[in-house]
């Protein structure tokens, strides 16, 4: 996907993954810590994470295209960097969801995790949900560094 309705994809997308990788964090963090959360909303957080492990990569391969038609300067290349990264923390998210999941069909078949393992999993959620949201920060803020960098004082 290159442009939509004539604008560039990758201007379009990048809101989704702003908003939505950072949403899919919090709403992982809100299932490790808090099981009533988790019996509610890890069906639709668990989607989520997969839906942004698909536009993750849409949305670079639309940036390599726009990238090529306004130029190729080292904030850019910078971004894409960062960008290219992104994946990697939304397959953690992804992961995160996945082990969620596992404790949330396992509580419900009457053989509930231990506590302390529990805590682990909570702990690790909360790592790869602010580190994803970091992520998507450094990306967006190298970005718009990129577009508009110099242009306004």
């Amino acid at each position: 996907m290159s442009t939509f309705n004539g604008l560039p994809a990758h201007v379009l997308l990048v809101h989704f993954i702003v908003v939505l990788v950072p949403l899919t964090a919090v709403l992982l963090i809100l299932c490790a810590v808090w099981p009533a959360a988790r019996v509610r909303l890890i069906w639709p957080t668990a989607l989520l994470a997969v839906g942004m492990l698909i536009l993750t990569p849409l949305t670079t391969n639309a940036g390599e295209w726009f990238r090529d038609h306004v130029g190729n300067t080292p904030a850019i290349q910078h971004h894409q960097h960062l960008g290219d990264q992104l994946v990697y923390f939304v397959v953690a998210l992804v992961i995160a969801a996945a082990v969620l999941v596992f404790v949330h069909v396992r509580g419900n078949r009457g053989k509930p995790i231990g506590r302390a393992l529990l805590t682990v999993i909570a702990i690790l959620v909360v790592v790869a949900g602010g580190a994803a949201t970091w992520q998507t920060y450094r990306v967006g803020d190298s970005g718009a560094h990129a577009v508009w960098g110099g242009t306004v004082s």
